[in-house]
């Protein structure tokens, strides 16, 4: 789960991390009366998105006076960036900066332990850096055993030549970093930039917090933070259904069970020139009326032309996976997708037969369906009926 910057510094400074005081707006006025509440300028007028990328799309301005500041917040919350409209602006004081710092804390899973990068340049995209100059970036893995000890904070800060005016300030922010990731169970948690600023001090002057999906129930009071308006619709549809789903760019929609078969489907589809629409996991125990979420949420996508089922029952049972398909397509009136399905394992032929008695009753809601005995083959009809359907 993503929060949004102003989420993420209230969070951190429960950590003690030094934070500029800033308020969030949604209209011009709520704007212009923060600035007049904070009463220093120069401010900082920020976009509060999900994405990154708000600089380049101007999506953050330093203002000088209330005019600046009223056409400042009016011109951002008309911005749209990377697709998602701007509601929410964070009005801050501006920084005098003297050095910009990058400090993140993220979980290697190769290494099975938190890692903590830090880098002398902040401010700028770490994925980029990470492939145009590694030797820029400090990657130091934290023992889960006994978490951050004070010859940690001492390695990151020589790396990042930290000067001894801001080196108290500094432990503060690395160290509310590192306990917060800790105790809300992140996946990630970065200061970019952490700014040194022209009296010596260490401030946290963006923050990005990502918490853990599977580790929310352990943590109710998060739940407030979450803006579902920043999550693609279909998403946060499937979270309530308890799906595993996310929204991809192709037109063949996949049903399938288990993460590493539906990865592994997602694969075949590209191999034989299509385009998936979807991730999707309906899980290893699903029934009926699971199966049948799945297909009402995929069909909710208007760029999907074409269905493709690919379960492997195990402890699914395809009989079970075959009447969802038939209760979805009972409880609406037509149903313009092909179906592709391949069923293999738990009850196999019994699914078989179930689909094979209704074909009929399928065919008069205005779609084909078609069995397939392989995974390969099943991908490959997908894919063909997929592009003739898009080519009509």
């Amino acid at each position: 789960m993503k929060i949004h910057e102003y989420q993420a510094k209230e969070l951190l400074a429960q950590y003690k991390v030094p934070t500029p005081k800033g308020q969030v707006a949604t209209t011009v006025g709520e704007a212009e009366k923060i600035a007049s509440d904070l009463m220093c300028w120069p401010l900082v007028v920020k976009a509060q998105v999900h994405v990154g990328g708000r600089g380049k799309a101007g999506g953050v301005k330093v203002v000088k006076d209330m005019a600046a500041l009223k056409g400042a917040a009016e011109s951002i919350l008309n911005l749209s960036i990377k697709g998602i409209k701007v509601r929410k602006v964070l009005i801050e004081p501006a920084v005098d900066i003297k050095q910009e710092i990058y400090l993140g804390l993220i979980l290697d899973r190769s290494t099975q332990r938190p890692v903590i990068m830090a880098c002398a340049e902040g401010g700028v995209e770490i994925e980029e850096l990470a492939v145009t100059n590694p030797d820029a970036i400090l990657k130091l893995p934290i023992p889960p055993t006994y978490g951050l000890r004070p010859h940690h904070v001492r390695e990151v800060a020589t790396f990042l030549r930290i000067p001894e005016t801001a080196k108290k300030s500094f432990n503060a922010i690395m160290g509310g970093l590192v306990k917060a990731f800790y105790e809300k169970d992140c996946s990630l948690a970065e200061v970019n930039p952490l700014v040194i600023t022209g009296l010596g001090d260490a401030i946290a002057c963006d923050a990005k917090i990502n918490f853990d999906d599977n580790a929310l129930y352990k943590h109710p009071e998060l739940e407030s933070l979450r803006d579902t308006g920043e999550e693609e619709p279909l998403e946060v549809l499937a979270s309530e259904k308890k799906l595993n789903y996310v929204k991809l760019e192709g037109k063949i929609g996949c049903i399938v069970n288990g993460a590493g078969l539906a990865m592994g489907t997602m694969d075949i589809v590209k191999h034989f020139g299509g385009e998936p629409a979807n991730f999707l996991d309906i899980g290893g125990g699903a029934k009926a009326e699971q199966v049948a979420d799945a297909l009402k949420l995929i069909t909710a996508d208007p760029n999907v032309n074409t269905i493709f089922f690919n379960i492997f029952g195990g402890i699914v049972r395809c009989d079970l996976v075959a009447q969802g398909i038939l209760q979805a397509l009972d409880s609406m009136d037509k149903f313009p997708y092909p179906i592709v399905i391949r069923l293999s394992g738990t009850n196999e032929e019994i699914a078989k037969q179930i689909l094979d008695e209704n074909k009929g009753k399928v065919k008069s809601k205005g779609t084909e369906m078609t069995l397939m005995p392989t995974m390969a083959e099943g991908a490959r009809k997908a894919v063909e009926i997929s592009k003739s359907r898009a080519a009509a």
